[in-house]
């Protein structure tokens, strides 16, 4: 509001800072006149070419905010897409890994299977002999026994 309307008063200072009293004035008659709002301006005549091109320039703006649309769409299909593939190469790798182990794991197992067998045959065989040589030297100690008996 302008000082026309209103007449600041100020009152007693005070320690905390200083007070005022407003009083608003009721508004004079000249005052409207003097003041009084302007009405807007006329507005132009707009012939049809100005429509057609602001309906041109509608239309490339809503053609443009379609494309940016389809493009960022476009990037999350992209994004989505490479996100999928590099989930599948993931996949596969462990995968691929996994098998591997698998195959390192019995190829290590038939090892330390055939070590066994190949372990047990050896006592095996060690006991066959020390049978065998037990059994020659009774046989040959036997005849002793028998004639000395």
């Amino acid at each position: 509001l302008s000082s026309v309307y209103m007449e600041v008063k100020p009152i007693n200072k005070r320690a905390s800072g200083q007070a005022f009293e407003v009083i608003l004035k009721p508004p004079s008659p000249v005052s409207d006149v003097a003041h009084s709002i302007t009405s807007p301006p006329k507005k132009r005549d707009v012939s049809l070419e100005d429509i057609q091109k602001k309906l041109e320039a509608a239309e490339n703006r809503r053609r443009s905010q379609e494309a940016q649309v389809l493009k960022v769409l476009a990037e999350k299909r992209e994004h989505e897409r490479d996100v999928l593939l590099k989930a599948m190469e993931e996949n596969s790798n462990f995968s691929k890994m996994a098998e591997e182990k698998l195959i390192l794991k019995m190829e290590q197992n038939q090892e330390n299977r055939e070590a066994h067998r190949a372990a047990m045959m050896e006592r095996l065989l060690e006991k066959v002999s020390k049978t065998v040589r037990l059994n020659k030297l009774l046989c040959t100690c036997m005849p002793i026994l028998k004639n000395g008996g």
